[in-house]
């Protein structure tokens, strides 16, 4: 039912036209998400991490109320395209204009929270990392998704929305997405250096994720919006397809010994994996590869796109920081390809067991499972055949969103 909860919520979120209906529908999202994350009451970690994600879920939830509440008392409106048509036939100086643009300023703070976009990612990693994996594999892709469709919706009514600061106007929401992005790009890479903790990685390869969407995001243009929709398609794909092939490491590895705690926490317990779960590890390593951009799978098409679009519309700087990014990230990714293949266990005996066939999992893989993995590793590696069928929809969604 709490997962219904979310669905429903993120189905609003993204259908939402109007204020009052994208608050109810987000806080509908939420609370379901804050109650799935505080689920198992008898984990000390997970209540830990629940309350944590609950305290700044609540102040990011604040924020939005806030920018939504600034925006009706300027324009006394809170339906989006009635409040677009205003701004049309305002001055850039007026001060309904202004009041707009502070107020949906304020609204995208309480967004970057929810998405953990830096510098408002602080409590990301403790969540991931608190909650179990079944969790945390919910919590890394739906919530993003529906609140990065939210923000293309928005970004649709910025466009011309700017402050005059002498001879030079500045879009404020696009320079808000812009510094984001090149924090988030940097902070995912270089903290994600120190983990050692998988979940954690994880989260800091999902900050630098989100900093490549924020970056075709405020590029805004039918090419960039092209490039977003695909890198988040890309980024669900990788994401959830990671999460769910740390879950199954977690049960085989887990299951033939009597503990509650099936979940993989570190690097090093994916020690020697390979010669245990061959298919399974060349999985990891496929997703893995994806994240980091390496050709030809899905994610470097998808990082291709963002830069090619950035690159081209004057983004130098910041593209420049996102293939330096994109670079460095490929170590810690290696580090646990390294693991997974070259290092070997601590545990004799369990090693010993497998090697002697004494010691099977008392439980496997549901088929269910098994099949969801394998059809998002075949999706990541086969793409390069068969692009036109993502690429086409994507460019008939950026079409369509720019055909007005």
């Amino acid at each position: 039912m709490i997962v219904v909860f979310t669905t429903i919520g993120a189905s609003f979120l993204v259908s939402s036209t109007d204020l009052v209906s994208l608050y109810l529908a987000i806080e509908l999202q939420s609370f379901a998400v804050y109650i799935l994350a505080a689920l198992y009451r008898n984990n000390e970690s997970a209540t830990a991490a629940g309350l944590k994600y609950f305290l700044l879920g609540a102040l990011s939830s604040a924020f939005i109320l806030l920018g939504s509440s600034l925006i009706y008392g300027y324009t006394g409106l809170t339906n989006l395209d009635a409040i677009s048509s205003l701004l049309s036939v305002s001055s850039p100086l007026d001060s309904v204009t202004q009041g707009v643009i502070l107020g949906l300023v304020i609204m995208t703070v309480g967004f970057l929270f929810k998405i953990a976009s830096a510098p408002f990612h602080n409590w990301a990693p403790d969540v991931y990392d608190g909650v179990p994996t079944i969790v945390t594999t919910w919590l890394a892709v739906m919530p993003k998704i529906s609140i990065f469709v939210l923000l293309l919706t928005l970004n649709s009514l910025t466009d011309g929305l700017g402050l005059s600061f002498g001879d030079i106007t500045v879009n404020v929401w696009q320079a808000l997405l812009l510094v984001c992005s090149l924090l988030s790009l940097i902070i995912g890479t270089v903290v994600g250096l120190a983990q050692f903790r998988i979940k954690r990685l994880l989260a800091y390869s999902t900050i630098s994720h989100v900093g490549f969407m924020l970056l075709a995001l405020a590029v805004s243009g039918q090419e960039s919006i092209d490039a977003f929709l695909f890198y988040l398609i890309q980024y669900s794909v990788t994401s959830l397809n990671g999460f769910l092939i740390l879950l199954a490491f977690g049960y085989l590895i887990y299951s033939k010994k009597s503990t509650q705690n099936s979940d993989v926490q570190f690097i090093s317990q994916l020690a020697g994996q390979f010669r245990h779960n061959p298919v399974l590890a060349l999985s990891m390593i496929i997703c893995l590869f994806s994240m980091a951009g390496i050709p030809p799978l899905m994610g470097f098409f998808a990082k291709y796109a963002v830069l090619y679009t950035a690159i081209h519309n004057g983004y130098y700087f910041i593209s420049l920081v996102a293939i330096l990014a994109s670079v460095v990230s490929a170590a810690y990714y290696l580090r646990v390809v390294r693991v997974l293949y070259f290092d070997t266990t601590s545990d004799n005996t369990d090693e010993s067991s497998y090697l002697l066939g004494e010691a099977e999992p008392a439980s496997v893989i549901t088929s269910t499972h098994s099949y969801l993995i394998a059809v998002l590793t075949a999706a990541i590696v086969l793409f390069v055949l068969q692009p036109s069928l993502i690429l086409n929809s994507t460019q008939l969604m950026a079409m369509s969103i720019y055909s007005y």
